[in-house]
């Protein structure tokens, strides 16, 4: 049996990123992963979307292209080439990650683990091979899977979750999606720009339950720009083959029944941990109904085993798997490193994009704050009137009180760009008049920030006056 100094179990971007961190303290790290460095965010989640994203990003710009002059014919989609360039980034990247783990002395085992104790580590290599570690410190990081939902007909052809829409070899004529949460947008956006007829279902009364409502709201009446059609406070009852390639999707809406038929279904409805055969109850670790409990230092209930990533159930997004990677690993490298979680940024890549961190209003009421709003409209910037993307606008919740931030939420051009402004606000406990105060640069879309900032005291330069009376 090999003993081992530090081992990872999963390379995703909590994985890696905790394995580099630790390598960098002096650390000997082993990293095991079973699949693909990078994990599902780099070859199946953030980047390969982001891939197609781009491309119909460009077609929307190509097709307005007559509004800034410039005449532009036979524009078509080549889907082939669209899905090949995605796979190009996502092994670049790939390869990337696979040059920092031999640069940073990383080794990396491929195959599956699973915990035989606290710190035995049993690893399945591809040719059915066994092999058995010993770890003086581990950490778990084996990310999340694709939520199921338990109705007739979810385990026909055609119906898939994310990974089987990113091998699609040509576009849907129709699809349904089943989710309007960030996946379901996210997909929803990239093929209805393709012309596919999308139709996403919501079991809860808006589309990004857990956003903003005023965010919610301007985002599914800026969508039917692509002619997606939206169901909201709907169920899907059952899935039935229905002969030639399609599917009929049964919902129920209130006391209402609806049918739509689609070639493409895909179930959007979230992920889980993936805590299947990973040993936890042989090690004795404790698990909840949301992932592996952990406290702020990313311990489990076992001395010497941290968890992170998806697999805790907290936020599942990549760069909170990063945070929590980082912790980890100084604090398996004998630092003193508690997790600062108030300021997590939350991303949707829609066209406009959505970003957000700290409350949203419905939270900020629920929780008794006394607080001011500040809003402004692209339509109201000098760089989005030059771009021509003017729809959307920031808006920031303050604490009345001290002015403190509690929350901004943008949608409109770049904002998952933009939203590093206002996670940096909160994450120094900023106010407003901080933001407000900052010389921003002329023209950029960075100056909406600094317009909502002055009119949470209803200051704002560029905007009229609030109607009072």
């Amino acid at each position: 049996m090999a003993e081992k100094d530090l081992v990872l179990i999963g390379a995703g971007p909590g994985g890696y990123v905790a394995a580099i961190k630790a390598a960098q303290l002096g650390g000997k790290v082993s990293l095991i992963e079973k699949e693909e460095l990078g994990g599902t965010c780099l070859n199946w989640g953030c980047i390969p979307t982001k891939a197609l994203l781009r491309g119909v990003e460009l077609l929307e710009s190509v097709e307005g292209a007559k509004e800034f002059g410039v005449e532009v014919t036979g524009v078509s989609v080549d889907f082939y080439k669209l899905m090949a360039r995605k796979d190009r980034a996502v092994k670049t990247l790939v390869a990337g990650v696979s040059g920092l783990m031999k640069a940073n002395g990383i080794e990396v085992i491929k195959g599956k683990a699973s915990l035989l104790s606290p710190r035995k580590i049993q690893v399945l290599d591809q040719k059915n091979q066994t092999a058995v570690y010993e770890a003086r410190k581990v950490i778990l990081a084996p990310g999340s899977i694709s939520a199921r939902l338990p109705i007739p007909g979810a385990g026909l052809p055609g119906v898939m979750d994310s990974n089987g829409v990113l091998q699609l070899t040509r576009i849907p004529d129709s699809m349904v999606i089943i989710g309007a949460g960030p996946i379901g947008l996210e997909f929803g956006t990239i093929f209805a720009a393709l012309k596919t007829k999308v139709t996403i279902v919501e079991m809860l009364p808006q589309i990004l339950p857990t956003e903003d409502a005023e965010v919610a709201s301007a985002l599914e009446k800026s969508l039917r720009h692509f002619k997606i059609q939206f169901f909201t406070g709907s169920q899907v009852k059952e899935i039935i083959e229905i002969g030639e390639g399609k599917k009929k999707v049964l919902v129920q809406q209130g006391d209402s029944e609806k049918a739509f038929e689609a070639e493409v279904v895909l179930v959007a409805v979230g992920r889980k941990p993936n805590l299947e055969n990973l040993g936890l109850q042989e090690a004795g670790i404790q698990a909840g109904k949301k992932g592996i409990e952990v406290n702020s230092r990313m311990e489990t209930n076992s001395p010497g085993v941290y968890a992170i990533g998806d697999a805790t159930g907290k936020w599942l997004l990549a760069h909170y798997a990063s945070a929590q990677g980082e912790v980890a690993a100084e604090n398996a490298m004998g630092r003193e490193v508690q997790l600062e979680s108030h300021a997590v940024p939350r991303c949707v890549y829609t066209l406009p994009e959505v970003a957000s961190v700290g409350m949203t209003e419905k939270e900020a009421k629920e929780g008794g704050y006394d607080y001011r709003v500040g809003r402004s409209p692209f339509s109201a910037n000098g760089k989005a009137a030059v771009i021509g993307e003017r729809n959307g606008f920031v808006k920031i919740l303050s604490d009345a009180k001290y002015g403190e931030v509690l929350g901004v939420h943008i949608f409109g051009p770049h904002a998952t760009d933009l939203i590093g402004e206002a996670v940096l606000a909160m994450q120094m406990e900023g106010t407003a008049q901080d933001i407000a105060q900052t010389i921003h640069p002329h023209p950029t879309l960075t100056e909406a920030l600094k317009e909502a900032a002055l009119d949470v005291d209803g200051m704002a330069l560029h905007i009229p006056p609030r109607k009072t009376g």
